[in-house]
């Protein structure tokens, strides 16, 4: 097992240097000149050169690149263009509101994805099938942005329970009422997809010899449960922990909604300032959590079948 461990980690080394240079050539793929963003239309060619030069921006881009893929292995990602702080305190201020509404977008969306997707096999073909499996369509299907603005208007322009703006601040509770509505509207497709998977290997197992000679041998409904929940449970895994990943990356809309303090709502403000330095810093330690998350799910999925070791 350790050196299957080792063996994930060495494999991973050449893909996050790919999506580091991804990362930093989309962003120098796009049109438009950074610096046009933060300079007065007035600025003269000598302060336009010193912020030229203060920012690398006047070297071939291969030494660019190498010049920062070097400071951000060593934690520096250098200083946003628009508010002049340090990327890595405008990130890591951020994060933790990213992650706490992905979290809390995933807890959800496992809950009622399992749920849903266990009703469903365990009555496949009947109304509860049906009706779980439309509202896992439901989820799947519905845009982000239009269902974030459904919830707004429902729950806090029309019944004024909740807040609609902002992170919250103060007590817990307080945080909590302002994270309910982004962390619902988040759930919904991992819900959705959740609950598909769930339905389609539970449905699966319990047609399987392995469950008919689980009956034959006379065990309760409640053990044979166990034994299809613990062979379910690799496939689920590596579900939730993909969409785990997407969630962190692409709360964007969802975040821009509720203007939720998180990376998303960072990365579009460096977007349209034409931040570069903040938004190849954003889009780096969200791409190297994406892969750091799916050499997670691997070894979790490999202790839970050591078939996939094996093979």
């Amino acid at each position: 097992m350790f050196l299957y461990i080792c063996r994930r980690i060495v494999y991973t080394v050449p893909i996050a240097l790919a999506v580091a240079l991804v990362c930093f050539s989309l962003v120098h793929l796009a049109p438009g000149d950074p610096l046009s963003a933060v300079l007065p239309p007035d600025a003269s060619a000598e302060v336009v050169q010193r912020i030229t030069q203060a920012y690398g921006m006047d070297r071939p881009l291969p030494v660019q690149f190498m010049s920062w893929l070097g400071r951000a292995v060593q934690g520096d990602l250098g200083v946003s263009v628009a508010s002049g702080r340090p990327v890595v305190s405008e990130i890591s201020s951020a994060l933790s509101y990213t992650f706490v509404l992905a979290l809390a977008a995933a807890l959800i969306g496992f809950l009622f994805g399992t749920l849903f997707g266990t009703l469903a096999a365990f009555f496949q073909g009947r109304w509860a099938d049906k009706l779980m499996t439309g509202i896992a369509l439901f989820g799947v299907s519905v845009p982000h942005y239009w269902l974030g603005l459904l919830l707004v208007i429902i729950f806090s322009v029309q019944l004024e329970w909740l807040p609609s703006l902002g992170g919250g601040s103060g007590p817990w509770f307080n945080r909590l009422r302002y994270l309910v509505l982004p962390a619902v509207t988040m759930s919904f497709i991992p819900m959705g997809i959740v609950a598909r998977t769930v339905r389609a290997t539970v449905s699966e197992l319990l047609g399987s010899e392995f469950v008919t000679s689980l009956r034959a041998r006379g065990l309760r409904s409640g053990k044979i449960a166990k034994h299809v929940a613990k062979n379910a449970a690799p496939t689920v895994l590596a579900v939730m922990g993909l969409q785990f990943g997407y969630l962190l990356g692409g709360s964007i809309l969802v975040e821009t909604v509720f203007s939720w303090p998180g990376t998303g709502y960072l990365l579009n403000g460096a977007i349209f300032q034409r931040d570069i330095p903040l938004l190849q810093g954003i889009i780096l330690v969200l791409s190297m959590f994406f892969v750091a998350l799916n050499l997670l799910v691997d070894v979790l999925q490999t202790l839970f079948d050591p078939r996939i070791r094996r093979s």
